[in-house]
């Protein structure tokens, strides 16, 4: 953002401090400086001059010997007896009482300056003839493109000064080019887009400095628009929720021509060209104003119509840079009666486009949805100044003052008259709502005393309204009188700011707001170099993040390998895991074809990276990680709107070389160690029909649990996997996998307290039972528990282990199943006394509920 301090001048009744100064109070209360450009360098030495005679070259049919008149204010330059200074010249439009830009002898050219060669003027000899210096053209005072001829400057023209056209007039002055531009980080403004006009940095810059700041007239007193005709024109917003407002008018019997000399001249300061008087009007406004604007030729509107609507996927428009886009259904375009003629709040239409052959012009003032802008510019790569502006998210209530100030500007320029109303199609405008904030609350969170005229004077300078009011609250307080824990009220009194902030500031909406408001205009350097006031207690750790690292901790001792993926996966991750892929959100701006869909579950991901491992050359391991699923069956958080996070541990286990161990079993062993180091007693159920949700999918539910807890809290699935998964991700025959709810964990687990080891030890008998070939596991396995829970000895602990299952060859109606089980005693070293009548309790239980017999 390209300030100039002379623009600002005009805007501001106190005179500016040094520019180092200001540079580095903009730097500590504004926006980072990115650079400083002294204009009066770059411009020094150039005078306005009068042609007093001009004369042909005898020895060049395209030059021009000239004898200006320069006041007499150039040293070291020959004159003739009237002191005159010769200069041969070859723009076309030179003549005799013509003013025009002189560079006398040993000046730099200005488009050089500043470069590694930069051009230095002297007298020279052209074809005979000395000539003194130059008269400039545009492009070499750089100030535009044109070289068709020398500037012309008009006396009678309007100039930003007060120093007559003259000869020997300094031509930085009258033109304002004794500047000093100041660019500020456009970043800085992210949520400021009203310093993105030179208004709103005037502005800026009075509240910095302590000093008020009034609006110019025309941007603080609303606007009266007259009614006109002349110019049929329907102008519709067929887009209001993208669109909140789009304002219109027609003007009739408009002059293009290029733009007076000092318009020209302040859009370069401000870092824009010229291009005609019409589109640089519009330019203008939006780099006062900080509101972009455009004009459309009234003669190419077919249908005498303008409006904004979405567009159609598919649609195609050429713009003003000559290249065609196609569109979809989330860009905006301007339209009239046939067509599209603009891409809203990006680029106009080359088919609408103001040339030199337009009499009438439709002047556009609307304003656009940011994020759509900006999606817009990042899809077709177009960054335009309208661009900047709109993705900052502009003020509604700012167009009428535009529009307004753009009119009259047109009128200045290119003369011609209002020919419609004035169309404003919107939505509903709310003003600012007020914030309510206290002294107390500001002082608190600046940590600094600021008296009461002083916050008022702060945020007045940058035109906020305030008002006062009393407020009154009670407070309960201990009673120092009567009754020892006796609770009084008292009442005190303070006063509340309700602060209005301008229309302007969109980014005021809190009182926290306010709070940085004043601390910034007050100067964070000013607040007190000390650390605020806190409690020394430690605080509560996280329970989430705990347990998560009780996880990582369990999980690696058990050996397993923690890996870290992306949460995004390809469609073929999904479909090999069986997982429905309806049920993914599907991302709409994939960084890569690879990851263009939400994960159902972690473990899809895990399983994609065993093969990889398998060649690397390992045999067995255990690969683990904590991530977050997301899928539609869920739904979304009813909070904020969006698909509710399921956070899960998953784990697989590969083994490409066989053992006589299963790994259903070596992967349930480290669940329940898991569960162990969590403080959780894990149970396995039977799943007795099949599950229809996605973290179930990949298992083969015949050969899988459910985990739960004691207390019956879905925890998640263990066991091995379906063949079409295996084969899928080409994983070993002997592999396993395990997919927990860090949410069920999480609710289930219990504090854990230190329990020490015993000093006995522990004493270890088998039990196997035969039963018939129907009978589960988990119901014998559910029926030892039951029993050995019978024990009414309190200092016995007992842990049941899974040896095997085995059915014998001959016999198909049975299958003997084997438990051990471990004994621990607090006060003493246990003997087969006192184990067998456990264990004839575990097998008279065992038959009583599913008919087992000791084998």
């Amino acid at each position: 953002m390209k300030v100039s301090l002379n623009t600002i001048k005009q805007y501001l009744d106190f005179d500016l401090p040094p520019v180092d100064e200001l540079v580095a109070s903009i730097n500590a209360q504004l926006g980072g400086v990115d650079e400083v450009i002294d204009l009066s360098l770059k411009y020094k030495g150039i005078v306005i001059v009068r042609v007093v005679t001009c004369e042909k070259h005898p020895n060049a049919d395209m030059l021009s010997v000239c004898m200006i008149d320069d006041g007499g204010v150039a040293n070291g330059v020959d004159r003739d007896e009237n002191g005159y200074v010769q200069v041969v010249c070859g723009a076309p439009n030179v003549r005799a009482g013509l003013f025009a830009a002189w560079l006398p002898p040993q000046s730099t050219v200005p488009t050089s300056y500043g470069t590694k060669e930069p051009f230095v003027l002297d007298v020279r000899d052209l074809r005979g003839i000395k000539s003194n210096g130059m008269l400039a053209a545009a492009d070499e005072l750089d100030l535009g493109s044109d070289h068709a001829g020398i500037i012309e400057i008009d006396p009678t023209e309007w100039k930003p000064s007060n120093i007559d056209i003259k000869p020997g007039a300094r031509f930085a002055e009258v033109y304002g080019l004794d500047d000093v531009i100041i660019d500020i980080e456009n970043k800085m403004f992210t949520h400021r887009p009203d310093c993105f006009g030179q208004i709103g940095v005037a502005r800026e810059i009075a509240g910095i400095l302590n000093k008020p700041f009034a609006s110019p007239d025309w941007y603080a007193q609303d606007p009266q628009f007259t009614e006109a005709s002349g110019l049929e024109l329907t102008v519709v917003n067929e887009a209001s929720e993208k669109v909140p407002r789009f304002m219109a008018v027609a003007l009739k019997d408009v002059t293009v021509k290029p733009s007076p000399l000092w318009l020209r001249i302040e859009l370069v300061r401000l870092g824009s060209k010229a291009i005609n008087n019409i589109v640089d009007v519009t330019n203008y406004v939006m780099l006062l104003t900080g509101q972009p604007t455009h004009a459309y030729d009234y003669g190419k509107l077919r249908g005498r119509k303008l409006g904004a609507r979405m567009a159609e996927a598919g649609e195609k428009t050429t713009l003003l840079n000559g290249k065609t886009y196609e569109l979809t259904e989330d860009d905006i375009v301007i339209v009239d009666g046939e067509g599209i003629v603009g891409l809203g709040g990006v680029m106009g239409g080359g088919n609408s486009e103001v040339s030199d052959e337009t009499k009438n012009v439709v002047l556009e003032c609307a304003n656009f949805d940011m994020y759509t802008v900006r999606k817009t510019s990042m899809r077709h790569g177009l960054f335009t100044d309208a661009v900047t502006r709109f993705s900052k998210g502009q003020s509604s209530l700012q167009q009428p003052y535009a529009i307004n100030l753009l009119m009259q500007s047109t009128f200045d320029v290119a003369g011609g008259a209002q020919a419609s109303v004035v169309f404003d199609e919107s939505a509903k405008h709310e003003s600012a709502e007020k914030v309510m904030v206290t002294p107390t609350f500001i002082i608190e969170r600046l940590g600094v005393r600021i008296k009461n005229d002083t916050i008022k004077q702060l945020l007045g300078n940058v035109e906020f309204t305030i008002d006062e009011h009393e407020l009154t609250s009670t407070e309960s307080f201990a009673s120092q009188l009567g009754d020892m824990g006796e609770v009084r009220e008292r009442q005190f009194s303070e006063i509340a700011l309700y602060m209005t902030p301008p229309f302007w500031r969109t980014d005021i909406e809190l009182p926290e707001d306010v709070v940085e408001e004043v601390g910034r205009l007050y100067g964070f350097d000013k607040l007190p170099r000390e650390l605020p006031r806190r409690s020394i207690l430690p605080a509560q750790k996280n329970h989430r993040s705990e347990m998560k690292r009780l996880i990582r901790e369990s999980l690696s001792r058990s050996g397993a390998n923690e890996v870290l993926t992306y949460s995004f996966v390809h469609e073929r991750l999904l479909k090999h895991a069986n997982q429905d892929i309806s049920q993914a959100f599907r991302v709409s701006n994939a960084l890569s074809p690879d990851l263009q869909y939400y994960r159902l579950s972690v473990l899809p991901s895990l399983l994609d990276k065993v093969h990889t491992n398998i060649k690397a050359g390992h045999d067995e391991f255990v690969l683990f990680e904590i991530g977050k699923a997301h899928n539609k069956k869920n739904h979304f958080d009813d909070n904020e709107g969006l698909p509710r996070e399921l956070e899960m541990v998953d784990g697989i286990y590969a083994n490409k070389v066989s053992q006589p161990d299963a790994a259903y079993y070596y992967v349930r062993t480290l669940v329940s160690r898991l569960g162990f180091d969590l403080g959780l007693s894990l149970h396995y159920k039977t799943i007795e029909k099949p599950l229809d949700d996605p973290l179930t999918a990949p298992f083969e539910t015949t050969r899988s649990a459910l985990v739960e807890t004691a207390e019956g809290v879905f925890v998640g699935i263990v066991g091995e996997l379906k063949q079409p998964t295996r084969t899928g991700f080409k994983l070993p025959d002997h592999s396993a996998a395990f997919s927990l709810d860090i949410d069920g964990i999480l609710s289930a687990q219990r504090v854990m307290r230190y329990k020490p080891l015993s000093r006995f030890p522990r004493v270890a008998q088998d039990i196997s039972l035969r039963v018939a070939h129907d009978v589960s596991y988990a119901s014998m396995y559910q029926s030892v528990q039951e029993s050995l829970d019978d024990t009414n000895d309190t200092s016995l602990s007992y842990r049941v282990s899974p040896i095997s299952i085995y059915q014998p060859e001959q016999d198909h109606t049975h299958k003997i199943m084997t438990f051990r089980i471990f004994f621990t005693s607090e006060d003493r070293t246990l003997t087969d006394r006192d184990v067998s009548p456990l264990i004839d309790h575990v097998a008279e239980v065992a038959w009583q509920q599913c008919g087992a017999e000791r084998a």
